[in-house]
């Protein structure tokens, strides 16, 4: 996965109604006692969730199948508690993400794997290059996509409660998964939040997006490629992708732009762009959206795109700016475009998670409401940087930096 688990506004299937072990469980998880004691009431959860996923229909020699050998996963609940002190530049982690080596990996399996991508993006209209883009950035395509049990990673969460009814509606779709006979447990594997195969899709998304391309009587986004690719289009497709447009394009904003308006709530066809002075980079000219929003992923100092309703679908597989715009870039690259023209502002370091919930707090304690202070960026705290920046007459971009926290923070 990229930067958060995949496809996580995807429906999801209703949670089975709360175990009473479950509260027990997680204290005894939180207080460290032994690995056996926890062992035992891990056992004691999935009994009590079985119990209920019976009544849901799953058959007993499905639980059987899933719940014999279940296992507590202690390296699961530390990667989900663990928050990561220092953020990533978009420009890090796209020089990461969208690597020549990537690029070139990616021509390499297009070429190879040309027949099962294009029939998956000729029946889907989803681009054969997106369709690999995701591959290699959900899986370094097909090379790492995880080893835990699917099935122990998810009881796992479920148990130690912190995110238990969520987990619970995952298990009970991957129970189902088990059932229908789309693989078995034995290969039913993926990362430490459950998510699964070569392009990541979490339990819940696998039982309304996958795809049986291969025609076998089975759904198979670990080992059948003509699957993975049909999948992760059929996704895309019923996600709001138009076929014939593209993502986005780079472009180059006039001098007198409102940096405010770069703004995903900002929506407006590409004329109107135009006859603001968006202009298009090199020789290129706008995509003709109807339905386009500017996008300034550095702030004001950094490239600027113009980005249309395939860029959103893009984020329903991965609600992250960074990642949806790594998967333009890559895809770009793979189909054998250039990258972007316009230089990032490297000089300018990332803000830790203290000094975000340092900048959120000052933003509020000046009247500038910016939300609960947690130290991640959203939408309430780039529009109280906003506010903030028009206060001192700067270009409204929304951007976290280091100067604007030493001025919030002057007495």
């Amino acid at each position: 996965m990229a930067l958060a688990v995949m496809a996580g506004c995807a429906s999801v299937p209703p949670a089975a109604p709360a175990a009473p072990a479950a509260a027990t469980a997680a204290v005894e998880v939180e207080e460290g006692s032994s690995l056996e004691r926890t062992e035992q009431a891990f056992a004691r959860w999935v009994k009590a969730f079985a119990a209920t996923a019976r009544e849901a229909g799953i058959a007993e020699e499905t639980l059987r199948r899933a719940f014999d050998d279940a296992r507590f996963v202690p390296r699961v609940v530390a990667l989900d508690r663990r928050q990561a002190e220092f953020t990533q530049t978009v420009w890090d982690y796209l020089d990461r993400a969208v690597s020549e080596q990537r690029v070139a990996r990616g021509r390499e399996k297009l070429a190879e794997f040309s027949a099962e991508v294009e029939a998956a993006a000729a029946r889907h209209g989803v681009p054969a290059p997106v369709l690999v883009a995701i591959w290699g950035m959900e899986s370094s395509y097909g090379a790492n996509y995880g080893d835990i049990p699917v099935i122990d990673a998810l009881a796992t969460l479920g148990f130690e409660g912190r995110r238990e009814a969520w987990a619970r509606g995952q298990l009970l779709a991957a129970l189902k998964i088990l059932q229908s006979g789309d693989i078995d447990r034995a290969r039913m594997v993926g990362s430490w939040a459950g998510a699964m195969g070569q392009t990541q899709f979490l339990p819940s998304t696998f039982l309304a997006y996958a795809v049986d391309a291969d025609g076998d009587g089975r759904r198979d986004i670990w080992g059948s490629m003509p699957d993975v690719m049909a999948s992760t289009a059929n996704f895309l497709a019923r996600a709001g992708w138009l076929p014939g447009q593209p993502w986005g394009a780079e472009i180059r904003l006039p001098p007198d732009f409102d940096h405010g308006r770069a703004d995903a709530g900002v929506r407006q066809s590409s004329a109107a762009w135009a006859a603001e002075g968006v202009q298009p980079v090199a020789d290129a000219a706008l995509p003709d959206f109807t339905d386009a929003a500017v996008l300034l992923p550095a702030g004001a100092r950094g490239p600027a795109f113009l980005v249309g309703p395939n860029f959103r679908a893009i984020l329903r597989y991965n609600n992250s700016t960074s990642y949806a715009l790594a998967v333009g870039l890559l895809a770009q690259g793979v189909a054998g475009g250039s990258g972007v023209h316009a230089s990032w502002p490297r000089e300018l370091p990332a803000l830790s998670r203290t000094q975000l919930l340092a900048l959120q707090a000052a933003l509020n304690e000046r009247g500038f409401p910016s939300g609960t202070p947690d130290g991640v960026m959203g939408p309430a705290t780039r529009e109280g940087i906003r506010r903030y920046q028009r206060s001192l007459g700067l270009p409204a971009d929304g951007y976290p930096t280091i100067d604007l926290l030493e001025r919030l923070l002057q007495p």
